[in-house]
């Protein structure tokens, strides 16, 4: 399959992952060829207007890309379903943004002759278009096979993200710290905002925001900085 920079893109998956990065790749010059239905279809047009709206089969058959963004446990399914038809290309880059899973999971589409990729934004995706600004802040977990490693971290970038290499044997970790930061995070604050609703405060979520947001953000630094000698 030839290519000349740009891509014929195809999303599988309409949740609030897929169009947006749909829409990112777009903004980066390739064109969004075809998207599958998902539960919020307006809203997803609205990320990705004049979309075609296709079958699974359909989007891989005219994509260069597929970019895979579907639930965790539909993924392994999906692969193999689509190789059993026939579906994937050879030489067709298959990218999924799980955070959970490597290339390994993508292995029906490479004993095709596709490319696995995977490519995980660490952002909290809304489904909107604010998470293109979000992107553009953020990092991306990249695990590809070593001869085409470059093209991922590539895609990261064009997404808007910085790309950071996970190995294979690493993703369980990798996810494992990313759902406990979101969840922990969510989980405290709901419980701080719920004491401060108790005893009267109209706007917990308001009045604990720049709080939180300097209190992250200062963890975040400490965390970053070099460890100190002994």
């Amino acid at each position: 399959m030839e290519r000349d920079g740009r891509l014929g893109v195809g999303i599988i998956g309409a949740g609030l992952v897929g169009p947006v990065i749909g829409a990112a790749l777009g903004g980066a010059g390739h064109a969004v060829v075809g998207i599958t239905s998902g539960s919020d279809d307006e809203r997803a047009s609205a990320v990705l207007p004049d979309v075609p709206v296709l079958d699974a089969l359909e989007v891989v058959r005219r994509a260069e890309l597929v970019v895979i963004a579907v639930p965790h446990d539909q993924l392994e399914s999906l692969a193999a379903g689509i190789a059993e038809v026939g579906g994937w290309q050879i030489g067709q880059l298959v990218l999924h943004t799980d955070p959970a899973f490597g290339i390994e999971v993508l292995r029906p589409a490479a004993e095709k002759g596709a490319i696995p990729l995977a490519v995980h934004p660490a952002i909290t995706f809304t489904g909107t278009s604010i998470d293109l600004r979000q992107l553009q802040a953020g990092f991306a977990a990249v695990t590809a096979p070593a001869a085409v490693l470059p093209i991922a971290q590539a895609l990261a970038v064009e997404i808007g993200c910085e790309p950071v290499v996970v190995a294979e044997a690493d993703r369980a970790a990798y996810a494992d710290a990313i759902q406990t930061a979101t969840e922990f995070s969510r989980s405290i604050i709901g419980q701080a905002t719920g004491r401060l609703r108790e005893i009267g405060i109209d706007n917990p979520g308001g009045y604990l925001s720049a709080l939180v947001q300097s209190t992250v953000e200062r963890a975040l630094r400490e965390a970053s900085d070099p460890p100190p000698l002994l």
